[in-house]
């Protein structure tokens, strides 16, 4: 299985394969790939009876009718909710207490598209039809409500990219933020 020999690789702190049945991130994916084919057959109710079961269990909530791609690890878990709408690459490593949520409640696409090999830390939040690019990094604790390029590593409160790239952004960053923020006064004072 995909998520064992992911989560095997991933944490040195697992010393044996059976160490691996006790992560949390391991019976939330377990669950989930059976409740997103019922939930793609239409049994709604009894797929979301299971990943209710799986929430009760493992402290992640993971909507049947999310998207998720392979060797994606949750690590500790407690406290992760994707939402039905979400879709999420390969190879990608969510931390604890992580949001993929929405902002209102329009039927059709409303969460987030994460790409292949990103890392979404501790407590980040990410809410909207956001897309974050392949190989993209989201900072502890960050809010993102804008698209993430790839590559690029995202932090702060507000979520302001700091590498663009791989190198780091400082100056031209700086210079840009201040431009777009030019730009905004200027379409606030125009509209007066």
């Amino acid at each position: 299985m995909n998520i064992i020999k992911a989560i095997k690789n991933y944490d040195p702190a697992i010393r044996s394969w059976p160490e691996v049945f006790l992560y949390p991130g391991f019976w939330c994916m377990f669950f989930h790939r059976p409740c997103h084919m019922l939930y793609k057959w239409r049994l709604y109710f009894l797929a979301r009876l299971i990943s209710q079961y799986a929430r009760f269990l493992t402290g992640i909530e993971i909507h049947p009718g999310a998207k998720i791609g392979k060797g994606v690890i949750i690590d500790h878990g407690m406290g992760v909710v994707i939402g039905e709408t979400a879709i999420i690459g390969d190879n990608v490593l969510i931390y604890h207490n992580v949001t993929l949520g929405n902002v209102d409640s329009i039927k059709g696409p409303r969460h987030p598209v994460i790409g292949n090999n990103v890392v979404i830390g501790a407590g980040a939040i990410i809410l909207g039809r956001v897309t974050i690019g392949d190989n993209a990094k989201i900072g502890a604790g960050t809010v993102v409500l804008t698209d993430v390029p790839a590559g690029n590593t995202i932090v702060g409160e507000k979520g302001r990219i700091v590498v663009r790239d791989d190198f780091k952004c400082s100056t031209q960053c700086e210079i840009e933020d201040l431009k777009n923020k030019v730009k905004e006064l200027k379409n606030i004072l125009d509209s007066q």
